[in-house]
């Protein structure tokens, strides 16, 4: 292949990633079709008698036989990615007196594809796209690598401590793995997105480079992706559960629903990832998935989490409500009911991921221009700082998980353990039957509601 027929290549390949989305092998399908119905053309069409220029395919378009001292127009090739912009557009050559088709200074054959060429000012607006999306990368990267690192020594924390093992908190170290999980896989997948294009060596031909843009790693890295987003989501949904039957049931087991709480967040996301790799891989195995063309096979996934948000967003209507009936029942001053009704609805929001009902109804694809980055910037801010916030609110700033750390601190410097402390305490243990008094907070009782974050601190009696 001549060098200039691979910098025409080359120059679609990148204007087809810069403009239609398209993928590179889709377009060099489209090249090739074009190609052999060109080649089959001039091979069937009558040569006209006398000078004439000859017919050729010059890599970009097919031209037919041309009348001397003429200028030859044919229509803009159809496998342009841009060719619906440019399908009223032609390409022009210049025959010659000799039946030459007239050349440059560069001794290659003159075009003017200038009618073909793609709108510079689309291109521009596009360009600053692209650059408003990478901003919006950077800070959801930021936001992903904060929680990870503030989710992680949290998880550490209810793992290291054996007084705050317990069911409430096994479900909450679940839901700090998922957000850990969801954010090491997009930022494992985004990876592998930038380092995306392969590079064309002078001894390979393009045509067998870019056959296979889809790797299996990247495909991997996106299925698991997908699981780890719909494991996050459906964590979200556990915790509602949990809370609202914490709440409403007069006897509450937590630790025999344990075990179909792990399924449900861990288990309910293969029912509908497993459907949707099928599905990608018979009609839809393009680039690394990561476009979706078919908003169908997107649905496959998209329907579960949507009805996790709703059903997540019931229950946090009816949290709300026990909380207003509690807090009327205690008689409190009015401005002292809003208050805390407004903490407990605060601290409720990143717990339950009520956020993501906005964007529910407010979709991407549904909405346009200077809204949609408005939309997109906080939707990307809310998911990728939602586990530093979990983190925060359910971990660091209570006031029993502090008193641990803060006990712990202490033995530390006085060189005590744990077991020195039963020593000390065996003559003043509880006679059987009866409860500690920092157990009692924890029964399963509606009438004791929180108006915080439910307290970690868990009872000596817990599994």
């Amino acid at each position: 292949m001549k060098a200039s027929d691979m910098f025409l290549l080359i120059f679609l390949v990148y204007r087809t990633l810069c403009v239609s989305g398209r993928t590179v092998k889709d377009t060099m399908e489209k090249w090739n079709r074009y190609r052999t119905e060109c080649l089959l053309q001039m091979s069937t069409e009558l040569r006209p008698k006398g000078v004439f220029c000859s017919r050729m395919f010059d890599m970009y378009a097919c031209w037919s036989d041309g009348k001397p001292n003429s200028t030859v127009k044919v229509p803009c090739p159809w496998y342009l990615p841009w060719y619906n912009q440019v399908r009223s557009g032609f390409v022009l050559r210049e025959c010659g007196p000799d039946g030459q088709w007239t050349t440059s200074s560069s001794s290659s054959t003159w075009r003017d594809h200038s009618q073909c060429n793609y709108d510079n000012s689309q291109q521009e607006a596009q360009e600053q796209q692209m650059m408003i999306l990478s901003y919006f990368r950077v800070m959801y990267t930021v936001g992903y690598c904060v929680s990870l690192a503030s989710l992680s020594l949290a998880l550490i924390v209810l793992l290291l401590f054996r007084r705050l093992h317990c069911t409430r908190n096994y479900i909450h170290a679940n839901l700090f793995a998922s957000f850990i999980l969801r954010a090491v896989s997009i930022l494992t997948r985004d990876a592998l997105l930038s380092g995306d294009i392969p590079e064309v060596k002078d001894s390979q031909d393009i045509s067998d480079v870019l056959s296979d843009q889809a790797v299996t790693g990247c495909h991997v890295a996106q299925v698991l992706m997908q699981y780890c987003v719909g494991a996050n989501y459906y964590w979200l949904l556990v915790e509602g559960l949990y809370l609202h039957n914490l709440l409403v049931m007069a006897v509450f087991s937590d630790g025999r629903y344990f075990s179909r709480y792990l399924i449900i967040g861990w288990g309910t996301p293969v029912l509908f990832v497993v459907p949707w790799i099928i599905v990608r891989y018979l009609f839809e195995n393009v680039r690394c998935w990561e476009m979706n063309v078919n908003m169908v096979h997107w649905w496959i996934i998209r329907t579960p989490i949507l009805l996790a948000i709703l059903v997540n967003f019931i229950i946090f209507i009816r949290i709300i409500h026990i909380l207003v009936s509690k807090l009327k029942a205690h008689q409190m001053r009015y401005t002292d009911y809003k208050i805390r009704l407004a903490k407990s609805t605060l601290t409720l929001i990143p717990l339950l991921g009520i956020h993501e009902v906005v964007f529910a109804v407010l979709a991407e694809e549904n909405t346009q221009g200077v809204l949609r980055y408005i939309i997109l910037f906080f939707q990307l801010f809310f998911s990728s700082f939602q586990g530093f916030l979990v983190s925060i609110l359910y971990c660091f700033v209570n006031r029993e998980v502090q008193a641990e750390i803060k006990k712990k601190w202490q033995k530390w410097k006085l060189g005590t353990t744990d077991l020195d402390d039963l020593r000390n305490t065996g003559s003043h243990t509880p006679k059987v039957g009866s409860v500690p008094a920092h157990s009692q907070s924890h029964l399963p009782n509606a009438d004791l509601l929180p108006l915080r974050p439910v307290p970690l601190l868990c009872s000596s009696l817990s599994p």
